[in-house]
């Protein structure tokens, strides 16, 4: 992300779709087109509108884009997170949850919680880190892991919103940008 935040969601709405990708791509994980069909919503009324869009945006894609939106996102704790390979976002995200001082026990059931959605389910497990610890995030996981398929798939959805508002809610503010 280089470019400065917070914007003002005035000068949000005056920037061409170019400029808006720019700054905005990467809020939907490795998803540009989120961002791109978002741009088509402008202008929006305010901040809420903007998180509305990108929730829309997604909501009215094909399951098949859906499901690549999911599968784009990381483990929470993998491997890539670990090595740093993973958006600049999820990184800072993960490191406030504490994910990047797991103890060998914690990563290890991290892990096999990570291996054991993933092959029930087609996509990492997703969850809206920020705000959470490592203890909230585990239990959501094993309570999930449970879920019926098409919950699931719903429910991650619904997270990728929720990373949406804290994403945007960042980067925008309704009126002149904060100091």
């Amino acid at each position: 992300m280089t470019a400065a935040f917070p914007i003002a969601l005035s000068a949000v709405n005056a920037l061409d779709d170019e400029a808006f990708l720019a700054r905005f791509g990467d809020v939907a994980e490795h998803s540009p087109w989120v961002a791109a069909g978002a741009a088509a919503r402008r202008p929006f009324a305010d901040r809420e509108a903007m998180v509305a869009a990108f929730a829309a945006v997604v909501d009215e894609a094909d399951r098949d884009a859906r499901l690549a939106l999911l599968r784009a996102h990381p483990d929470l704790a993998g491997r890539a997170a670990l090595a740093g390979a993973i958006a600049e976002d999820s990184r800072r995200e993960q490191k406030g949850a504490g994910l990047d001082t797991l103890t060998p026990d914690e990563y290890a059931r991290f892990t096999a919680l990570n291996d054991r959605y993933r092959a029930r389910f087609g996509f990492p497990f997703i969850f809206a880190v920020k705000g959470a610890t490592k203890h909230m995030i585990l239990d959501a996981f094993e309570a999930r892991v449970g879920n019926d398929v098409e919950v699931e798939f719903d429910t991650a959805l619904a997270q990728v919103a929720r990373i949406f508002r804290f994403r945007l809610e960042d980067r925008v503010t309704d009126g002149e940008p904060r100091p």
